[in-house]
């Protein structure tokens, strides 16, 4: 897959994009936001497993981070709704959801930018960081 957009490029991983994918991926500030099985410390052993599989699994379900660097100039919201268009229609999906979480309020904006419409709370669905947290579901049914 290769995206060419008006603020980034989306495209599917490659080997040499290993030293980048770890040293941006290896930041509190990013591990806060997401799931567990997003690893802290992030090795060069997690982005070579990432590489290797991660990105090639069909799912409804959307997520994505943004190296700190990159925040506040919309590169997020571009992404997701070039990403979004493309699974739907290359896979014919009929809905993608994400579940961010409810104090990730700038992910919930890039959401609602992209076209997203907030479902619910899932209050007390996830533990992040040794706290419980309550999620929120987003879905967009093309």
């Amino acid at each position: 897959m290769r995206l060419i957009l008006k603020t980034c490029e989306v495209r599917s991983w490659r080997a040499s994009d290993l030293d980048a994918l770890v040293r941006y991926a290896d930041n509190r500030n990013i591990w806060i936001h997401l799931r567990d099985r997003f690893p802290h410390p992030y090795t060069a052993r997690d982005g070579r497993e990432f590489i290797k599989g991660d990105v090639e699994r069909v799912s409804a379900e959307i997520g994505y981070w943004l190296a700190e660097p990159f925040w506040r100039r919309g590169i997020a919201t571009e992404a997701l709704v070039a990403t979004t268009g493309y699974a739907a229609g290359e896979h014919g999906l009929t809905r993608v959801y994400a579940l961010p979480f409810a104090s990730n309020t700038a992910s919930c904006r890039v959401l609602e930018k992209a076209g997203y419409q907030l479902e619910g709370r899932l209050r007390r669905s996830a533990i992040k960081n040794g706290s419980v947290i309550d999620q929120l579901q987003y879905a967009f049914n093309p």
